[in-house]
């Protein structure tokens, strides 16, 4: 093994050679130089892996040899040692993205523990994550067969994300994809609890909070006590538990976490339905019953969630709110940045709730784009990209802007997202559903063992379109695929990300309360 290279740059050299002879012993080749200029000179003519800079020198000072080392070398780690403890002189090294800040007098093992953490804490890490993931892995495999209630499985859900996000990290991905086949039984056992209980939840509310549920218990209590500043409700279609973890750092810059939980996504997990929930207070069943000039059936040719203002009006009216609220939905970049510019307008407003599409907009582009499929292509990329959006993205920026102006926020989803990777063949008339995660028509034609079937819709509380309609969701990552041309839409759909169905990703999704900072 390579033993990293060290330069050490102080005025007083000579007085740290029982430093140099530490370090030899400890597998470091340690280079001395005493003076800045002379230390950039040997960077140009050699290569080191880390720097350790006296901050004050004569000549060409520690701060100047730190700056010309950065502009040469940007990713070259440089630890700064110094006698001197101003916070003006710390701040401007840990501003020219110093790797760590010593204090003289400095004994060899804190060199040493800077040294240790600078190149070897990511091994550190992983091998205590693969520790601490074997340890916890009997336990998860065991509490499967526990998981008798809603909470148990939302518990378990998020404790599952936290460990695929620890795991994503390591580069032996041994472990990764021992994670995930867990996670596959852990979504075969969810599907058979789903299926034994949804209709029960649905009919007698017996269950966890859902979409139709979550206004009036969690956001409608909140205008009431709170009425004084705007509350911004931003509803992030698409948004699945993980996706809200790599984003929640971020957002906690400005505000501070109130209350986090989840709440299960209605059946189907799609936007038609769950997202018309919400904003209606009201199954599915029960809008077609009771707002039939803003329902839009599955096989009506027009937009199917263009009408959730006129169903929030309705429902906060239902419940005496009285409550002045506006509605925006965000579908492109232009309209996100017009929103920044007139969010002053909603100051006045009780509630401003705003529809943002754009993780939903990731989705069906990695289903139509190949480069976006190779920028997607598992949950961790997704994850990344999602991030990468969300830093440069009008929405953060409105974020922002919401702190400034006191406004409260809620950050929600209507369903989340699954990878697929098994077609399932389903034969049906021209009438049938185009959705992959679920289809409802009537001649239906699938293997009923691999699917949830619901032969009379209203007992989950569905409009069925004719009289002998039946529903059908898939299970875990299965997917959807015509008998036609079946070898071609089953790899153009593989890897997608798809929603509709029943997987834990789908249907448990976060409501997060948070005020500003």
């Amino acid at each position: 093994m390579t033993p990293i290279k060290i330069l050490w740059v102080d005025d007083e050299i000579e007085l740290l050679k029982p430093h140099f002879l530490f370090l030899k012993g400890k597998g470091y080749q340690t280079t001395a130089c005493n003076n800045g200029q002379d230390a950039l000179i040997m960077l140009k003519d050699e290569t080191f892996d880390v720097v350790l800079l006296d901050e004050n020198m004569p000549g060409l000072g520690g701060l100047e040899t730190l700056n010309e080392i950065k502009l040469k070398s940007p990713t070259l780690p440089v630890i700064m040692i110094t006698k001197n403890e101003e916070e003006q002189i710390m701040e401007e090294a840990i501003g020219a993205k110093i790797s760590d800040y010593l204090i003289k007098p400095v004994n060899p093992n804190q060199i040493l523990l800077a040294l240790k953490k600078l190149f070897e804490l990511k091994n550190l890490i992983a091998e205590k994550t693969i520790i601490n993931y074997q340890q916890a892995f009997r336990k998860i495999s065991l509490s499967l067969n526990d998981l008798q209630t809603h909470q148990d499985w939302s518990n378990f859900y998020i404790k599952m994300v936290y460990w695929e996000m620890e795991l994503e990290d390591l580069e032996d991905l041994a472990m990764l994809e021992i994670f995930q086949n867990q996670m596959k039984e852990a979504n075969r056992l969810f599907a058979k609890f789903i299926e034994k209980n949804y209709q029960d939840w649905i009919i007698n509310e017996s269950g966890p909070l859902m979409s139709h549920q979550i206004l009036k218990e969690k956001l409608f209590p909140l205008l009431q006590k709170e009425s004084e500043k705007t509350t911004l409700m931003l509803v992030i279609d698409n948004l699945r538990f993980d996706q809200w973890k790599m984003i929640a750092p971020i957002i906690e810059k400005h505000y501070q976490k109130v209350e986090e939980f989840s709440y299960f996504s209605i059946l189907p997990t799609a936007t038609h339905y769950a997202r018309n929930a919400i904003f209606s207070g009201m199954t599915p069943l029960e809008m077609q019953k009771k707002h039939p000039e803003l329902w839009i059936n599955e096989n009506e040719e027009s937009g199917k969630n263009l009408n959730e203002a006129a169903f929030l009006k309705a429902q906060l009216q239902s419940n005496n709110i009285d409550s002045q609220f506006s509605y925006s939905k965000i579908t492109n970049l232009k309209s996100g940045r017009e929103l920044i510019r007139t969010l002053n307008n909603h100051q006045k407003d009780d509630l401003f709730v705003v529809v943002y599409n754009f993780v939903d907009m990731i989705s069906h582009a990695k289903t139509e784009m190949e480069i976006i499929k190779e920028l997607a292509s598992d949950n961790r990329a997704f994850r990344s990209l999602t991030l990468s959006w969300f830093k440069n993205s009008p929405l953060l920026e409105i974020i922002q802007h919401a702190r400034k102006l006191g406004f409260k926020l809620i950050v929600t989803t209507d369903h989340g997202t699954i990878n697929v990777d098994q077609p399932l063949e389903v034969k049906g008339n021209r009438e049938v559903s185009t959705n992959l995660r679920y289809k409802t028509g009537q001649s239906l034609s699938y293997p009923a063992k691999s699917v949830m079937e619901v032969n009379d819709p209203k007992g989950i509380q569905l409009p069925a379109p004719h009289l002998n309609s039946k529903f059908i969701f898939a299970r875990e990552q299965r997917y959807f695929v015509y008998k036609n041309n079946f070898n071609h839409y089953a790899n153009h759909f593989r890897n997608t990300f798809q929603h509709g169905g029943i997987s834990m990703e789908e249907m448990i999704i976060p409501f997060v309360v948070m005020r500003p900072r």
